[in-house]
């Protein structure tokens, strides 16, 4: 299974905070990482999408045919969102897109295991697979890439 976890990219500072809407700087973030990942992945699986505007607007800029899922919205825990993912049975690829802390929290624990609270910065992604070695699974970071890395 290949995992994706997507930060929103950044957005206006408003309220509420669902209805907070990408910046000009957010939709050139989105574009550019939408662009790298385009050029790496032949077709995701599936991409789910919290209901907040601007993680809306973060996954169009890859493709308008997205599941919006409460499960990874904003006040998401880990748990529900590798659930929601499948980690680490689903096939193919799983896109998340969605918020701080909890993505951070995610990275942390699949790379080790424990409770952190890790950063993933406005707009990046953390592209994770799993696999098996000497009979066990492993989680394996493949890429972490900010929209100033693109």
């Amino acid at each position: 299974m290949e995992l994706i976890i997507w930060r929103h990219a950044e957005a206006e500072e408003s309220r509420p905070d669902a209805a907070r809407k990408l910046t000009s700087e957010g939709e050139k973030q989105a574009r550019k990482i939408a662009s790298w990942l385009n050029a790496r992945i032949e077709k995701p699986g599936r991409i789910l999408v919290s209901p907040a505007v601007r993680t809306q607007q973060t996954a169009t800029a890859l493709s308008a045919r997205f599941e919006t899922s409460a499960e990874v919205g904003i006040n998401a825990s880990v748990e529900r969102i590798l659930r929601a993912a499948g980690w680490p049975n689903a096939e193919g690829t799983v896109i998340v897109v969605g918020h701080q802390p909890t993505l951070g929290q995610v990275a942390a624990a699949l790379l080790t295991g424990q409770d952190n609270d890790w950063e993933v910065g406005k707009g990046a992604v953390w592209w994770f697979s799993t696999s098996v070695e000497w009979g066990d699974p492993v989680t394996v970071l493949r890429a972490m890439i900010t929209p100033q890395d693109v």
